[in-house]
């Protein structure tokens, strides 16, 4: 089977969070059978809640569609490198493979930070494959950002 890419997905939710003057970082779960079963852009000023990232809304979004707190077998494809909290609830979720594009040296928690994957409390451990559109997904965040230094 091949390999197909669902960072443009999560690109999309990315620039609709701008849109709404959110940080623009995008999330798509896909289910082992392709299918994307959740997609959320961040959130947190519109909800006034801390933890309404993209993952996390995402996440929500496909448990609530597989009936489960659980998603083995499914992909995460995320524009920036998940926060230590996102990384938490990706392990709990026990997400198979996480995709994701800008590094994040300054809040990331999986190849920055806190490495929560390394710990030896992560119950779970996906896949990670990084720099996936990364050019495109850091380039959207440098813009935005310049526009609110503006």
């Amino acid at each position: 089977m091949a390999f197909t890419s669902f960072m443009q997905d999560a690109l999309e939710e990315a620039r609709a969070a701008a849109g709404r003057g959110e940080v623009p970082v995008g999330a798509v779960v896909v289910s082992p059978e392709g299918r994307v079963v959740g997609r959320a852009g961040n959130r947190t000023r519109e909800l006034s809640d801390p933890t309404a990232h993209a993952e996390i809304l995402a996440l929500r979004a496909a448990c609530a569609v597989a009936g489960s707190e659980r998603l083995p077998g499914h992909a995460l494809y995320v524009t920036l490198e998940p926060c230590p909290m996102c990384a938490s609830a990706i392990s709990q979720a026990r997400i198979a493979r996480l995709y994701y594009g800008a590094a994040d040296p300054k809040s990331g928690g999986v190849a920055h930070g806190p490495r929560v994957f390394a710990h030896p409390q992560s119950h779970h451990v996906p896949e990670v494959y990084d720099g996936i559109g990364a050019e495109e997904t850091a380039e959207l965040l440098k813009e935005f950002f310049a526009g609110r230094r503006e």
